[in-house]
Order: structure tokens, then C-alpha cells, then sequence
């Protein structure tokens, strides 16, 4: 008998509640450091309409499918397959989702605490009069040193887990419910800076101005991936998540808000970051040092750069919580209701377990990034076991067990709120569902794992 069964499951209190929480699962690192230099690497804006027409192929449908799991079963991931395939294999898709979830804090709280530490850098004008060597240099130094990304990726995780352990309501709601509005308002006032630069609109026409000449097909797939990933997909959150929405909530409207409000806040990443790239001539396809040392070196070169580096970092720290709290509940619920711990002994305990790996995937940039498996640093290894394995391995199982395993009739119950909505739209969802999102999300893995080029 589990923790669920005979203590009664929190929930979202609001309709704001259940959008703040699912899209801060959703608006993570991916959408504000990841999203733009992906897009600055793959043609601009070719890659944003690829991409766009890839959060409404797959992404819609596989959402749905998680948080109509979730709401059906009202258990965690694992417990969802439980219920809903009893005495089938299925439940090892949920135990993938925590699994998923357990590597991918590992290394994303690493990057997180990086976030923190540039807040303090900021604050104390440490990137004043330096060049792009020189914060190179500073942000080599830093990751690769012990005990300062160590304390700052701790340190994280306990902010992490204090919001966890209250709760759903007292917890992850009330706190996203005030992190999401302040992201939005930091990302705007960013945008606004960011356009009013001269030269700003050669950045804008990168974004939004298609040069198609410019997509490969390894862009296509690369925009795929990032649509599935930037979603929070095949990790058990959106299982987790769905579990807490009440039974009265419109699921596909929920969907489509959350979906709508991730890809509006990764584009205005966009808006907020190639406009300066171009202003003060910076390559797009900077990679992953465009947001710690490009972005630097632009603030402290534009007029006001002091106040807007201390806002941007602040954002990104923002972005990473609001993401954390959602794949830590993942592992919590798991605990509370399939090993029946109270909330506050499993988050904790997960947190220290979760903190353990996450040591060695900050040290892999310093002392142990001598040390490897399979030919890739601690960190990476993480990284690639979660994002190219578990994650789309997972996605595509989830959707073959909505269209396949659970068909149409259980399906069509959970998402109309047994017949209350009417679902148009229903027969495109499971052709989605059955046929489309399998076929992509199996492109995406063969894809992640290198046996693919085109």
C-alpha cells in the first residue's frame, strides 16, 4: 500500500498555480542559455520555424500524454504505470522518468550554482574593464576550480530542496506563482535594453528573418530535439505535475498555455540576446560561453551594462530554480508514496544522494577532469546517459503506451474530463500520438546517440 493511499495528495490550488509550476518545469536553462546559441549555430531563424513546428507536432501531444498519466493515475511516475499497466513491465518507463530526473540534477545543479556565482560577480563589477580573454580566463578559472563551484552548486540544491519540502501548495506553487512573473519582467526589461542598441536589428533579422539555405538537415534534427527537451519532456516531471491537477482543470488548455509561455520565453532569449551579439559584433554561434563570457563582455562595454548583467544573471538563476524544484519533486514523490517516507526525510534524502553525484559532475571540470568513463568526463557522462538515452527513450515509451497501451477510450475520458469538453481535435491527437511522435522522438535518439548524420 502506498503513502497516497491512505494520506490525502496534494495538489495546485490555482489555474496560475498549475501554468506558473508546469511552465517553470518548462523554462529552464534550455530555453534562456541553451536555446539561443542553438538557434545562433543553426541558421537563425530557419531553426525558430523548425522548431516552432516541432513544439506543435510533438511537443503538444507528448505533454498531453504526461499530464493525462499523471491526472488519471493521481500517482508519481512510477506509481502512474502501476496503476494504469498493473502487472506489465510499464512501470520501468516511470522508473527511466526518475532515473532521468536523478542524473539530470546531478549536472544541472553544477550549472545552476555557475549562475550564482555570476550573481556575485555582478554585483561586484568583477567583469569592469576586461576583455573577452580575460573573462575566458575568469570563467576557465572558476569552473575549474573546487571548493567555490562546489559551495554554489550545494548551496543551490538546498534552495532547491527548502521549496520542495514544504510542499506542493505551500511550496512549489506559492514560490512559482512569484518567480515566474519576476522572470518574465527581468526578460522583458532585457529585450527592451537589448533592441534599443544600435545595430540591434541585424540581430532581430537573424531571429526572425528564415534563411533556409542556411538549415541542414542536422539543424532540423537538432531543432527537434531541442523542442522535445526545452519542454521538460520524458523526465517524469510532467507525470509528477499532472498528478496535482485537479480533476475539473482543462488539461489541453493547460498544455497549450504552458507550451505557449516556454516558447515565447525562449524566443525572447533570443530577442534579449542576438540584437547586443550583433550590435557590438559578436560571432551567434558563440556556443555555450556566449551567455558566461560573451554576454559579460557586451554588459560592461554598453551603457547601464552593470545593472543588466546583475538582472540577466539573476534571470538565469531564476530559470534554473523554477526547473529544479519540478525534476526534484520527481524523485520526493517517488519516495513518498512508493517507499511511504514523510516529505521533508525523502527530500532531504534525495537531495544529499542527488548532491553526492552532482560533486563529481562539478569536479569534472577540475580535478577530475582527468578522470573518465566511456571516454567522457563525469559531468558528460550525466548528461549524455539523461538527454540521449533516458530522456527520448522514455518520451517515445510514454507516447506508445497512451496510443497504443491505454488507447483511445481512456485517453479521450481523461482529456475531456469524462465527456465534459468536447475534443475536436481528438483524432489528430492519438495519430500524433501513434504514428508521428514515436517515429520523431526514435529520429531524436538515433540522432543524440551518433549514429545518424545527414
Amino acid at each position: 500500500m502506498s503513502n497516497s493511499d491512505f494520506n490525502p495528495r496534494d495538489s495546485f490550488g490555482s489555474k496560475f498555480g498549475i501554468i506558473a509550476a508546469a511552465a517553470g518545469s518548462a523554462v529552464g536553462l534550455g530555453n534562456i542559455w541553451k536555446f539561443p546559441y542553438v538557434a545562433g549555430q543553426n541558421g537563425g531563424g530557419a531553426f525558430l520555424v523548425v522548431y516552432l513546428l516541432f513544439i506543435l507536432a510533438i511537443g503538444l501531444p507528448v505533454m498531453l500524454s504526461e499530464f493525462s498519466i499523471g491526472r488519471r493515475a493521481q500517482r508519481n511516475a512510477i506509481g502512474s504505470f502501476k496503476k494504469l499497466g498493473p502487472g506489465t513491465p510499464w512501470y520501468l518507463v516511470g522508473v527511466m522518468g526518475v532515473a532521468a530526473a536523478f542524473l539530470i540534477l546531478s549536472f544541472y545543479s553544477a550549472v545552476a550554482g555557475w549562475t550564482l556565482e555570476y550573481i556575485t560577480k555582478s554585483v561586484t563589477n568583477a567583469f569592469a574593464e576586461r576583455d573577452e580573454n580575460e573573462l575566458n580566463q575568469m570563467f576557465v578559472s572558476f569552473i575549474s576550480g573546487t571548493w567555490r563551484p562546489l559551495f554554489w552548486q550545494l548551496m543551490f540544491m538546498a534552495l532547491t530542496a527548502w521549496i520542495v519540502a514544504a510542499g506542493i501548495k505551500k511550496g512549489i506553487e506559492k514560490y512559482t506563482k512569484v518567480l515566474m512573473p519576476l522572470l518574465v519582467i527581468m526578460i522583458v526589461v532585457l529585450c527592451v535594453r537589448s533592441v534599443t542598441l544600435p545595430g540591434a536589428i541585424e540581430g532581430l533579422s537573424f531571429l526572425f528573418k528564415p534563411d533556409f539555405s542556411a538549415l541542414s538537415a542536422d539543424a532540423v534534427l537538432s531543432a527537434l530535439g531541442q523542442a522535445f527537451f526545452s519542454l521538460s519532456l520524458g523526465m517524469g516531471t510532467l507525470i509528477t505535475y499532472g498528478s496535482y491537477i485537479r480533476k475539473n482543470d482543462n488539461l489541453s488548455g493547460t498544455v497549450i498555455q504552458v507550451s505557449a509561455a516556454d516558447t515565447i520565453i525562449a524566443i525572447m532569449a533570443g530577442v534579449a540576446i542576438f540584437p547586443a551579439v550583433f550590435a557590438f559584433g559578436i560571432d551567434p554561434a558563440e556556443g555555450p560561453g556566449l551567455v558566461f563570457i560573451t554576454l559579460p563582455n557586451i554588459f560592461q562595454q554598453m551603457p547601464g551594462g552593470y545593472f543588466f548583467a546583475l538582472v540577466f544573471f539573476i534571470l538565469l538563476s531564476v530559470a534554473a530554480l523554477t526547473s529544479s524544484i519540478s525534476v526534484l519533486e520527481v524523485v520526493v514523490a517517488y519516495m513518498v508514496e512508493e517507499l511511504n517516507l514523510a516529505r521533508k526525510r525523502a527530500t532531504v534524502l534525495a537531495t544529499v544522494m542527488i548532491s553526492v553525484l552532482g560533486v563529481f559532475c562539478t569536479l569534472s571540470f577540475g580535478v577530475m577532469s582527468d578522470v573518465s568513463l566511456f571516454g567522457m568526463v563525469f559531468f558528460d557522462l550525466m548528461d549524455f546517459t539523461a538527454s540521449n538515452l533516458l530522456l527520448p527513450l522514455g518520451g517515445c515509451l510514454i507516447v506508445l503506451f497512451v496510443g497504443w497501451y491505454l488507447g483511445p477510450g481512456p485517453s479521450r475520458r481523461e482529456i475531456s474530463n469524462e465527456g465534459e469538453i468536447k475534443l475536436g481535435y481528438f483524432p489528430v491527437f492519438m495519430f500524433l500520438v501513434k504514428f508521428v511522435a514515436p517515429f520523431a522522438i526514435t529520429l531524436v535518439f538515433i540522432y543524440g546517440l551518433g549514429l545518424m548524420r545527414l
